[in-house]
């Protein structure tokens, strides 16, 4: 262990922070028989939701439309936010052309722009949990059912 385990309340403005300024997150899905995939994705955070893009058709974007469920994570082993959410579908000219500029200039990369056709997914945190070692195991819980807890 290398520090003294953060409060709720810092874990929480941890990730706040690095959902805010991180660009690219883990998404974990899987295919109907089960088969895992994991890809990373481009995303932003609006302080509510996050918003990806990949391909329709691809594994990723196909589990993500069959399952409307979704495991993401940030960070790296010894400091991570690991986030289960719902996944709302909606076609690339779906969004207002601001909310798509302003993932563009956030990420560097405009999937309107792309010859494939490729999907919003837009993802609702349920749960939210964060941990740097096993002395911040107890309390890793920052979101349940949608709300940050105290």
């Amino acid at each position: 262990m290398t520090s003294e385990p953060r409060s709720r309340a810092q874990r929480r403005h941890d990730t706040e922070h690095r959902l805010t300024h991180d660009v690219d997150i883990w998404v974990a899905t899987a295919s109907a028989d089960g088969t895992p995939y994991l890809v990373p994705l481009s995303f932003d955070w609006d302080g509510r939701k996050l918003l990806a893009a990949t391909p329709a058709d691809s594994p990723t974007g196909r589990n993500l439309t069959a399952t409307g469920t979704v495991r993401l994570a940030l960070g790296h082993t010894r400091d991570v936010t690991m986030i289960d959410g719902e996944v709302e579908v909606l076609d690339i000219d779906a969004l207002p052309k601001e909310r798509g500029d302003r993932f563009a200039e956030q990420t560097g990369f405009d999937p309107r722009a792309q010859a494939a056709p490729y999907r919003w997914f837009r993802i609702t945190p349920r749960r939210i949990q964060a941990w740097r070692e096993v002395d911040e195991l107890p309390g890793r819980d920052l979101m349940r059912e949608g709300r940050w807890m105290p």
